[in-house]
């Protein structure tokens, strides 16, 4: 079951979909499960800036060790929670711009699922 579970996220995961309200034009983040007549799927453009972030010090997970995690401000207005990569811990600001990328999140073992999801990182120039 988990297969199919992953297969039916790997759009908001590896694209960033969301909605947008054709009557409101207000973009969500994620997708509803059930969209109604008036949504619409929309491909985010995975640029935005850091309104908050905390360092986690302790991972539970195989990774382990300490790892930042970052409320992200996206341009098309949703927030997104994910976790910060290829960024130096002491530079990390508010209002930093951030852009999203694609990294592995985890290995489901035996059966030999790759999870794939986004993280964001600096905005590279």
């Amino acid at each position: 079951m988990e297969l199919a579970k992953h297969w039916r996220l790997k759009g908001a995961r590896y694209r960033l979909e969301g909605a947008r309200d054709r009557r409101t034009n207000t973009i969500t983040f994620p997708p509803p499960h059930f969209s109604g007549p008036d949504d619409e799927l929309v491909i985010l453009s995975g640029r935005g800036e850091i309104w908050s972030w905390s360092a986690v010090e302790n991972g539970l997970d195989a990774w382990g060790g300490r790892y930042l995690v970052a409320l992200v401000k996206l341009v098309e207005g949703p927030l997104v929670t994910a976790q910060l990569t290829d960024v130096d811990p002491d530079a990390v600001h508010i209002g930093q711009p951030v852009e999203m990328v694609t990294r592995k999140l985890r290995d489901l073992g035996e059966d030999g699922l790759l999870v794939y999801g986004y993280k964001f990182r600096p905005l590279l120039e």
